[in-house]
C-alpha cells in the first residue's frame, strides 16, 4: 500500500456542514489507521491556497449540500489539477439538482415516481397543479437539498392548504420543489461502489419507528433509526433494487461511489421498486448507510476509504490538452 497524504474537505455554507464535518472526522480517522496522512480542510476562503500549498496527493470531499456536492468544490479541484475522490463536476451536478435528474432518469427507463417541478411562485396555483397532475398523495421536497431537509409527505386527506404550505417550506430553501406521488412503501437504500466497475453493495431498509420517516434527525441522532442490511426483501426485489442502483449511478456518469434512494412497494403492489434519488457522496458518520453497507459487502471503513482515495490517485488529475497554436 501506498501512504498518501489526503486533504478531507468538509462543511461549508449548507445546511448540511454539520453534517459533513462528522463525516469528515470519521474518513479522516479512518485514513489515518490505514496508514495514510489525512488533514481536514474547511470550505472557506482559504481552501485554494491550502489546497495549493498542501502538497496533498489526493483530495477527499466529503462535503453533502451546496458547493461541495453540487459540482462547484469539483471545479476548484479540477482547476488546480488534483485527483479527487467522488463523481466529476458535471454528474455531482446532475444528482444533486433532483429536477434533472428525474428528467434522465425517466428517459433511462428507471422506475421513478410520477412527478412534476415547480418554480417559485404562487403556492395555492401550485397544489391545485400539484394535485391535478400528480395525485392526491404527494412528497413535496427541494430540488437541491438532501438529509430529508425541507421533505414533507402530505396524505390524501391534506388540505390545498397544507399542500400549498410546503411548497411555501421548500421555497423559502429552494427556488424549485419537486412533486412526487407518496408511494406508501419501505424505505430502502442501496450504494454503488465503482473501484474498476461499478458493484451494488448489499441494500439496507431503514426503519424510523419514532419518526414519520427517514428525517434528518432520524439519521444522525444515535438510536434514532434502525439499519436492516441486508433487506429482507424477496430475491428478485434485492435484485432489482441493486440493478437500478447501479443504473441510476452510470446514467448520471457517477463514479467511485454513490448511494441510490428507495421507497419499495405502494399501495397494491408491495414489490414495486421506486427510485427516489442518488447521492454521489453518501454520508460517512458513525450512523451513515453507505460505510455499514460496505462493511456487510466485506469493506470495513478502513479498507474502504483506502480503496477509494487509491482509485482516485491512480486515476489521477484529468488529463489536459496542450494548447493548439492560432492558425496563421
Amino acid at each position: 500500500m501506498t501512504a498518501l497524504s489526503v486533504a478531507v474537505v468538509q462543511g461549508g455554507p449548507s445546511t448540511e456542514a454539520e453534517v459533513s464535518r462528522a463525516s469528515a472526522r470519521g474518513v479522516a480517522a479512518a485514513l489515518e489507521e490505514g496508514g495514510h496522512r489525512a488533514v481536514r480542510l474547511e470550505v472557506d476562503a482559504s481552501l485554494p491556497e491550502s489546497l495549493r500549498t498542501g502538497g496533498f496527493d489526493v483530495v477527499f470531499p466529503v462535503v453533502h449540500g451546496a458547493v461541495g456536492e453540487d459540482g462547484a468544490l469539483q471545479g476548484l479541484l479540477e482547476v488546480l489539477g488534483l485527483p479527487y475522490v467522488g463523481s466529476d463536476v458535471l454528474a455531482s451536478a446532475l444528482a444533486m439538482h433532483k429536477r434533472i435528474a428525474r428528467i434522465l432518469f425517466e428517459r433511462a427507463g428507471l422506475p421513478v415516481a410520477r412527478g412534476l417541478a415547480l418554480r417559485r411562485g404562487d403556492a395555492r396555483a401550485g397544489a391545485e397543479q400539484a394535485r391535478r397532475k400528480v395525485g392526491a398523495r404527494l412528497v413535496v421536497k427541494p430540488s437541491s437539498h438532501g438529509s430529508a431537509i425541507g421533505v414533507a409527505r402530505l396524505e390524501a386527506s391534506a388540505s390545498l392548504d397544507e399542500v400549498a404550505a410546503a411548497l411555501d417550506a421548500v421555497w423559502a430553501i429552494d427556488d424549485v420543489a419537486v412533486v412526487e406521488h407518496f408511494a406508501r412503501g419501505r424505505e430502502v437504500t442501496c450504494g454503488v461502489l465503482h473501484v474498476g466497475g461499478p458493484v451494488a453493495l448489499p441494500p439496507t431498509e431503514i426503519l424510523s419507528p419514532h419518526d414519520p420517516f427517514y428525517t434528518y434527525e432520524a439519521r444522525y441522532a444515535p438510536g434514532r433509526s434502525v439499519h436492516v442490511c441486508p433487506a429482507e426483501l424477496p430475491p428478485a426485489v434485492l435484485q432489482r433494487v441493486q440493478q437500478v442502483a447501479v443504473a441510476a449511478h452510470v446514467t448520471l456518469g457517477c463514479r467511485d461511489l454513490s448511494r441510490a434512494d428507495f421507497v419499495v412497494g405502494d399501495e397494491g403492489d408491495p414489490d414495486a421498486v421506486t427510485l427516489l434519488e442518488v447521492n454521489t457522496l453518501p454520508g460517512m458518520t458513525a450512523t451513515s448507510l453507505y460505510p455499514e453497507a460496505a462493511g456487510i459487502h466485506g469493506l470495513p471503513m478502513v479498507r474502504l476509504c483506502d480503496a477509494l482515495v487509491t482509485e482516485a490517485h491512480t486515476r489521477g488529475p484529468t488529463r489536459r490538452m496542450s494548447p493548439l497554436p492560432l492558425p496563421r
